[in-house]
This record gives structure tokens, sequence and C-alpha cells, in this order.
């Protein structure tokens, strides 16, 4: 079974089992929220919609973006990014991951945002039949 592996320099922190995800985090600078969808492919992230809420400091709306529901919908023809790299940092708040209609804190799996680990790489992977009923944190 393909799903979410969680970690730095593949060294699997934790695995989540999901075809498909959104990464959501809030800008730090601009305090909206940010989310993109990602469909996991044996050749990697495949980034779907991405949706903003407003647009500031390093956030500019892409050409061709909707406005629909009081944010911007779009979309980027991308190849697969495989592994997706983020900043992880104490003063920029944390991550979620969105699947089966709810949103996860990664620090629910991984612990708060730590200056020592201030990265953190998604890519997609096989999960063993005992990873699949639920996500797991090593």
């Amino acid at each position: 079974m393909i799903g979410l592996c969680l970690g730095l320099a593949g060294a699997v922190w934790a695995q989540v089992p999901t075809p498909a995800f959104t990464l959501a985090w809030t800008h730090t600078v601009e305090k909206v929220r940010w989310e993109e969808d990602y469909r996991i492919t044996p050749e990697g992230l495949l980034l779907g919609e991405a949706r903003v809420k407003g647009s500031g400091a390093g956030m500019e709306i892409p050409h061709g973006a909707e406005l629909r529901e009081g944010s911007w919908h779009y979309r980027r023809q991308l190849p697969p990014v495989q592994p997706l790299r983020v900043g992880r940092a104490p003063e920029a708040g944390d991550y979620q991951v969105c699947f089966n209609q709810r949103c996860h804190w990664l620090s629910a799996w991984l612990g708060p945002p730590h200056a020592s680990r201030p990265a953190l790489e998604l890519w997609g992977c096989e999960l063993d039949v005992a990873s699949s009923a639920r996500p797991r944190a090593f």
C-alpha cells in the first residue's frame, strides 16, 4: 500500500496510510491559511489544487487563480516532487496534514517543532500492512 512518509534524509519518523492529502499552514507574516492538495504517485507527490485566503509578503497569487468562498484557488502544472522539503521552526507554528476529512497537526506525530530539527521531508512510500490501519510515529 502506498502512503505518506514523514522524516528527514530518508529516516522515517511517521507513516500516514493515505493516497492523497492536503498540507496546510498559516503564513507567518500575513497570518492567513494556505493549503496544497497532493496525490501520492510512484513518481512522487503530485500537486493538485492550492488555496490561499489572501495575498501579501511572498504570497503572490498566480495568474488564472479564481476567488471562491474567500480563497484564491489555482492549479500549477508541476512534475511530482520526491521528497517535498518544508521548514519547521517553533516561531512559524506547525503544519497540518489533512486526509479522510480530518486535519492532524504534525506535532501529534512528531512532537512540536524544534530549532534543532528545522526541516521536514514528506515523500510517497510503500507501507507495510500493520501501518495501514492508522498513522504511526517512530
